[in-house]
């Protein structure tokens, strides 16, 4: 079977050793592909350095915390030319039907949010000083976040307000960087199979491979979107639950078991 090809010859992804990250790495895999990868699991990493290598790309991949913010940007800073980066790193968690413990929160937002901003911002620098491509470009940047952005499920707040925040920075910041011919895009999957939602004990309707989910969120950007959201029947789902008003949103998620409490990525 023909493999999709991408017009994106250096890409940047964090959390690249397992799940979605590692499903991107691989589609972007080909020969001429120079592929920038890092990931907490330096076994796990290597492994997905080695699959992208036997595809074809040169592979440079790189155990680094998203949350240290000057170890991102010296990675960042020496990665040279960057046609897309993907801050794909992120942890999940939610209450155990308890209170969301603080330590949680902080958790969940100093690695979704934070560790976002650590890989964008110096990205989003590096790639205005680059000549625009032949799209007129000089960069994309994708922002993973969820469509656990449009609602406020109280079985996971943390969780669905640090992808909400991604993801109204990512929309708002594109309207001003594409004046500096650089794309910014919001990247709002389902459920997808990984190591992230196999714990979860709650129906996960429309749930997909993450290969699947890496050719949609592909496709999404090498299209321009500036929201790439899916699957639609679970995005135009969560629209309307996320207009519920409050009381009756949260009764409806009681009738659910809630999302495992504790981090994991």
């Amino acid at each position: 079977m023909t493999r999709q090809t991408w017009p994106w010859r250096n890409v940047l992804i964090t959390g690249a050793s397992s799940g979605l990250g590692r499903a991107l790495a691989l589609a972007c895999a080909a020969p001429g592909a120079v592929l920038h990868l890092s990931g907490r699991d330096e076994a796990r990493l290597a492994e997905v350095a080695a699959d992208a290598e036997a595809l074809g790309a040169q592979v440079f991949p790189r155990a680094v915390d998203v949350r240290d913010a000057e170890a991102m940007a010296r990675w960042i800073g020496g990665a040279g030319q960057l046609d897309l980066v993907v801050a794909n790193a992120g942890i999940s968690a939610g209450t155990g039907g308890r209170t969301e413990p603080p330590q949680v929160a902080r958790a969940v937002f100093e690695t979704n949010v934070t560790g976002a901003l650590n890989t964008c911002l110096p990205a989003i620098e590096a790639m205005a000083t680059q000549a625009a491509g032949p799209d007129g470009l000089r960069g994309r940047v994708a922002v993973v976040a969820s469509l656990a952005a449009f609602v406020a499920a109280p079985g996971a707040p943390a969780y669905c307000a640090a992808k909400a925040a991604v993801q109204r920075w990512a929309e708002a910041l594109d309207a001003t960087e594409r004046a500096r011919g650089i794309r910014l895009h919001a990247i709002c999957p389902g459920y997808v199979r990984t190591p992230m939602t196999a714990r979860n004990k709650f129906p996960m309707p429309f749930l997909m491979e993450a290969e699947e989910a890496a050719a949609l969120t592909l496709r999404g950007i090498a299209r321009g979107r500036v929201r790439v959201a899916y699957p639609w029947p679970l995005y135009l789902g969560a629209r309307f639950a996320g207009g519920l008003p409050p009381g009756l949103r949260a009764w409806m998620f009681s009738r659910f078991p809630a999302k495992d409490g504790g981090p994991v990525g």
